[in-house]
């Protein structure tokens, strides 16, 4: 991982989509620092678009597609993408499965949730589940003492051996059924509010990230970016970004911003 510091000029002038994680990426000790707000408005004020790609739910995607300087945003690691018109003020949101699939998918989930609660004492169901349309959030570090990682990865075994898939953010375990994750709703976004193939601009866009939740995007863009924090995922990462920040979260967004506009 190189410093973002030496982000090469010609490739500054080429981005036009700033693709990026909330959790740790965007917010500090749970909380969005006024610097990574207004590195979103600076992005927006020099007409390259923002479009948040994060594991949180579908109530928080909502409010954040209204109300913060975004351009859209994918949520729930995947299962769909939501965006405010605001011309129009309507809001249209893309779901990955249908209504009648996710019911289906909720009433697993809530069998599994019993399991796990019971097979890893101290994990708890995450305070933003009420909020959730398709996965189910195990919070292991973000409202409670932080679990072992012994026990994170049983809880992705949980996930796993019940046929769904499961990804380790920095403060969740979320797992879902279906064949979808961060990076297949991007493109889905990508073609159908740009109409642009994802593949043959990737170049044109920086995806920032924070954990292995993350792994999809860094694999597959090559100007992929991650906020110091990220080194503390190494051993975990097959992939890692192409570039790091010197700081931490929001404050390291708001460099890498800094940055890419000099």
């Amino acid at each position: 991982m190189k410093p973002f510091e030496q982000f090469p000029v010609p490739e500054k002038k080429k981005i036009r989509f700033v693709l990026t994680d909330i959790d740790d990426t965007l917010t500090v000790n749970g909380r969005l620092p006024a610097v990574a707000y207004a590195a979103m408005e600076r992005l927006q004020g020099n007409h390259l678009r923002v479009i948040p790609i994060t594991g949180r739910p579908a109530g928080w995607c909502d409010h954040i597609a209204r109300m913060w300087p975004v351009d859209g945003l994918v949520g729930e690691n995947g299962a769909f993408f939501f965006r405010y018109d605001r011309k129009l003020r309507k809001m249209q949101r893309r779901y990955y499965k249908t209504a009648a699939q996710r019911a289906a998918d909720r009433e697993k989930l809530e069998k599994l949730t019993i399991e796990i609660l019971r097979k890893i004492p101290g994990c708890r169901v995450s305070a933003d589940q009420a909020y959730r349309e398709a996965d189910l959030a195990i919070d292991y570090r973000e409202d409670i003492p932080e679990l072992p990682l012994e026990d994170v990865a049983e809880i992705v075994r949980c996930f796993e051996k019940a046929g769904a898939h499961a990804k380790v953010s920095s403060i969740h375990v979320n797992g879902w059924f279906g064949e979808y994750d961060k990076l297949i709703m991007t493109k889905i976004l990508f073609a159908e509010v740009y109409q642009e193939n994802l593949e043959s601009i990737s170049r044109d866009i920086i995806f920032i990230g924070d954990s292995p939740n993350d792994l999809p995007m860094f694999e597959y863009f090559p100007h992929s970016v991650g906020v110091a924090n990220v080194l503390q995922f190494k051993k975990h990462l097959s992939d890692k970004p192409t570039w790091v920040t010197q700081h931490e979260g929001g404050h390291g967004f708001a460099e890498m911003v800094d940055q890419l506009l000099s």
